[in-house]
């Protein structure tokens, strides 16, 4: 009998291995590695030079019929894939971007799919449907299982109950990061994307999502995870919606359908993306961008980027006027003079030019001509940019678009969409289509990582989702936002854009900042402010800070006033997440350097040579004055005419930074 018993389980063991399928799928550089497994459960996991940082973690669709894709697949085809292409990129940080992986498609005897795709920087996945009858997602099983309790940077959502995740779906993607080992991560709140795991030896993971339409947005939690785990967690589908929140601009979700999606055509579903690598690979990582859907606006050349006069941040502060600077036609003629003189491709009325509470993009103020602001900035050059409530924008799209695109209107600034559900990233899709057919640039505020956006629709020129500069005018004094600075470009900024709007004149150094909503100020020094124009991606930005201001501060407001906002090439020079980053931009034959560092002063030695440039060569500094530690504005501008034999050498101080225009000496200087 025991005999039977050994013979039995052995036969059993061999029908496993037999049933169980495994696919080796190596990057181009051979550096990383996923092994994919289809047996009981569908599996990958993901090794550098032969070390796991991922071990075997799970990935499933549910459906709300009792199907479930990933366990126990039935392979009916594997299908390997690579490619090894420029992919041209305009509006982006780069003109073009190397697409270069090797892939894999497991087809199944059932209407789905599942693709892998790795690259030199990380590993995605994606579920795909065949089907073409209508069905309806349950739940998804999104697991990422690490081999041991590695230490966590994340974002918590900010708004709702402790341990209330449907509470948590309402909320604006702004916080700073928290950082703890996977097991120590609060249970009680769900982390939004991106969030980076430090899986030791200079290796990080960096964690997102892209192309992401009509499907919900994903959440991480080690609540109920696998040891040293996260999981996903999903808003489901809303059923019933209540206009409220902030202006009566807001849809609030009063109650949810039980599945978290509903399909209605064959289609792909969103890529799981883990960047792999250094610090310096994730700041420098475009997979975001490069597994997104290709353009859907064949030419993109109307599409504008530029900067931006803003009146929000700096309450519309204006001094030596003759008169009552507001929400008024004045105000705007004379932020547009201002934005003509400095160059500068857009002004825009933030909120208060529409009436209030009404959620009517038809009613505006009496205080406002909006036609005469509209032809006024024609006149200078300067485009103009509305901002809206999401639900005021929602409820009569396509009438609005055509409205203001008619009366000259350039753009909108979207905001206080605070969801992520399907019906929400179903809108914002929805609304880039409908500005690109009026010639419409838009900036979506309030809404959620860019998620591939800016690729499928490049009119969205950029995002929020992000703990930016406008939250200085309420942050008390034990808000960080110098370490968050340095952390935002190696995680945040791996998903794309973001609408961060620096800038900012008036700059307090340690101790010296506290929150003035009518005349806010940054943390940090002003290098610091000046350097963020080029280490942030943002090809619609801000000026936040008062023309007043700006006009007082001559050399700065010249300086980020000429910088690009799109750029033949980006190059990552060094950095440590949470600590300090330098990065360079290329616009034709000019490069751009900027950095920023944390609370802790540090010299750096920039390396200019393999920026190629060759012979002389002309650089004008921007760097922290010798008192910037004291009184943050203290800032010294240096012309330099130099080779590039020499490392460039940059002091900054506490919360400093640095900026740099180089280029080709000019002849006969």
């Amino acid at each position: 009998m025991k005999k039977l018993l050994i013979l039995t389980a052995a036969l059993v063991c061999a029908c496993a291995v037999r049933a169980q399928k495994s696919y080796t799928l190596c990057s181009p550089d051979g550096h990383l590695r996923t092994t994919v497994a289809a047996g009981d459960e569908l599996t990958y996991d993901i090794a550098v030079d032969g070390r796991t940082v991922l071990e075997p973690s799970p990935l499933a669709l549910r459906l709300d019929d009792g199907r479930t894709w990933g366990p126990h697949a039935r392979v009916r085809k594997a299908e390997r894939t690579s490619a090894d292409a420029a992919i041209p990129s305009p509006l982006y940080r780069s003109a073009e971007v190397r697409d270069r992986y090797n892939g894999l498609i497991l087809r199944m005897k059932d209407d789905w799919s599942v693709e892998f795709r790795v690259y030199d920087d990380g590993v995605a996945y994606r579920f795909a449907s065949s089907a073409k009858a209508p069905f309806r997602i349950a739940s998804e099983q999104v697991e990422y299982r690490f081999p041991a309790d590695f230490e966590a940077t994340v974002p918590y959502v900010a708004r709702g109950r402790e341990g209330d995740f449907e509470d948590q779906f309402f909320n604006s993607f702004e916080n700073t990061y928290a950082t703890a080992p996977l097991s120590a991560l609060n249970s009680g709140r769900l982390m939004f994307l991106p969030l980076a795991v430090d899986a030791g030896d200079g290796v990080k993971v960096c964690i997102t999502e892209t192309d992401l339409n009509g499907y919900p947005g994903l959440y991480l939690t080690n609540a109920g995870a696998a040891e040293n785990g996260l999981r996903g967690i999903f808003a489901s589908c809303p059923e019933k919606l209540e206009q409220g929140g902030h202006n009566n601009l807001q849809m609030l979700v009063r109650k949810r359908k039980e599945h978290i999606a509903e399909v209605d055509a064959p289609r792909t579903f969103p890529w799981r993306v883990a960047i792999v690598g250094s610090d310096a690979d994730l700041a420098a990582s475009d997979l975001s961008w490069l597994l997104a859907a290709p353009s859907k606006i064949a030419d993109t050349s109307w599409i504008r980027p530029g900067k931006v006069a803003w009146d929000w941040w700096n309450d519309w502060n204006l001094a030596g006027v003759d008169f009552r600077a507001g929400v008024n036609t004045e105000t705007y003629k004379y932020y547009i003079d201002f934005a003509a003189a400095k160059g500068i491709e857009y002004v825009i009325l933030d909120e208060g030019w529409a009436v209030n509470g009404k959620a009517d993009l038809m009613q505006v103020v009496p205080e406002i001509d909006l036609k005469e602001i509209v032809a006024y900035g024609a006149l200078k050059n300067v485009g103009i940019i509305l901002w809206a409530g999401y639900w005021a924008f929602d409820r009569d799209m396509e009438r609005v678009c055509e409205h203001y695109a008619e009366m000259g209107v350039k753009g909108f600034k979207v905001d206080f969409m605070d969801r992520d559900d399907q019906r929400m990233t179903a809108f914002n899709h929805r609304a880039a289509e409908t500005a690109a057919r009026y010639g419409l640039v838009l900036d979506l505020h309030g809404t959620h990582k860019p998620a591939g956006l800016n690729r499928t629709w490049p009119n969205v020129l950029n995002f929020e989702g992000v703990h930016g500069l406008e939250q200085m005018k309420w942050s008390p004094e034990s808000v960080d936002q110098m370490k968050y600075d340095a952390t935002i470009p190696f995680v945040r900024q791996a998903a794309g854009p973001m609408d961060y709007t620096q800038g900012a004149m008036r700059n307090a150094s340690r101790g010296n900042y506290r929150p003035v909503n009518t005349e806010p100020m940054s943390q940090g020094t002003r290098c610091h402010q000046l350097a963020l124009y080029v280490v942030l991606d943002s090809p619609l930005n801000m000026l936040c800070d008062s023309p007043t201001n700006y006009l007082c501060e001559p050399e700065c407001t010249e300086f980020i006033a000429a910088i690009p906002t799109v750029w033949d090439e980006t190059r990552i020079l060094g950095g440590r997440m949470g600590e300090y980053i330098v990065t360079a931009r290329r616009s034709g034959d000019t490069w751009y350097v900027g950095g920023i560092t944390d609370w802790t002063a540090r010299d750096v030695e920039v390396d200019l040579a393999p920026l190629g440039i060759e012979g002389a060569v002309e650089a004008t500094l921007f760097r922290d004055g010798a008192n910037a530690d004291r009184k943050g504005s203290d800032y010294k501008r240096e012309t330099i005419r130099t080779n590039l034999s020499e490392p460039l050498k940059v002091h900054l101080a506490p919360g400093g930074g640095f900026a740099v225009k180089v280029g080709p000496a000019k002849a006969g200087r």
